[in-house]
């Protein structure tokens, strides 16, 4: 067991369609760890979907449904973990939406929308959960960016906000290293998840994706949960304020693959 004891917060932890979202698959690799999960979801079927998951193999975890953008929905959150379980020690923040646009064509109203969902959100749920970990002697968050903050390709409003979480990441391990809070980010690159299915995917495109990468491989919401799972491990004690890139070596390929 890698996580015995620990209590986490994941946030995004169902997925849009049946299948293995990145949320989905943290909070199912925490519970077999030993983690206790609270599975938070603008969904609650959703979540239950997840908690169905956990508790058929043995795992301890809980559904809660709460929009992230909502500061007393984040309190709320923190404050249901910490009634059930008397400490929060893990915070995955996997709540995202995508934005394909220019400067020019995007509308002040979907850019506010996606940077508060996007990057406020993280804010929030760190804002509150921050202090309970505090109290309870440290703890270890992990942030959601994407490949797109680091090759920009078509997503300007999209890779703004991955841009942010990245800097919110490292100034957030600043702040919080006294208080033995350790603040790491994953950037995906282009797993095949139900958000990207749910959305109707062709199979042309998939594979072009899988091409893409210099491995040959199709990237999972599985990849992206066992790279959290390392993160929020002591394994990972010497480890805060970096930004892992988790896309079959896609960031250093050529921009014309």
């Amino acid at each position: 067991m890698r996580l015995p004891g620990k209590v986490a917060i994941v946030t995004g932890a169902g997925s849009r369609a049946e299948g293995i979202g990145n949320g989905r698959a943290a909070a199912v690799l925490f519970a077999r760890e030993g983690a206790r999960v609270l599975l938070v979801d603008q969904s609650r079927d959703a979540a239950e979907a997840t908690l169905r998951m956990i508790r058929d193999e043995g795992g301890e975890a809980a559904a809660f449904d709460a929009d992230v953008t909502r500061s007393e929905d984040c309190r709320a959150m923190v404050d249901e973990a910490v009634r059930r379980w008397g400490r929060l020690d893990i915070l995955d923040n996997n709540v995202g939406i995508g934005g394909r646009a220019t400067v020019v064509d995007v509308t002040e109203a979907d850019w506010d929308h996606l940077m508060r969902v996007n990057v406020t959100s993280m804010m929030l749920t760190s804002k509150h959960a921050v202090p309970v970990m505090a109290r309870g002697g440290g703890g270890a968050i992990v942030n959601i960016s994407s490949i797109s903050a680091l090759r920009p390709r078509g997503l300007t409003p999209y890779s703004v906000s991955k841009g942010a979480v990245i800097a919110l990441t490292r100034a957030m391990a600043i702040d919080h290293a006294p208080q033995n809070i350790r603040v790491n980010c994953i950037a995906p690159g282009p797993v095949y998840t139900p958000m990207v299915y749910g959305a109707g995917m062709s199979e042309e495109l998939r594979e072009r994706r899988r091409r893409a990468s210099p491995l040959g491989i199709e990237g999972s919401g599985w990849d992206i949960g066992y790279a959290a799972l390392f993160l929020v491990s002591d394994e990972a004690r010497y480890v805060t304020g970096v930004v892992l890139p988790v896309d079959g070596g896609v960031t250093i390929t050529s921009a014309s693959r």
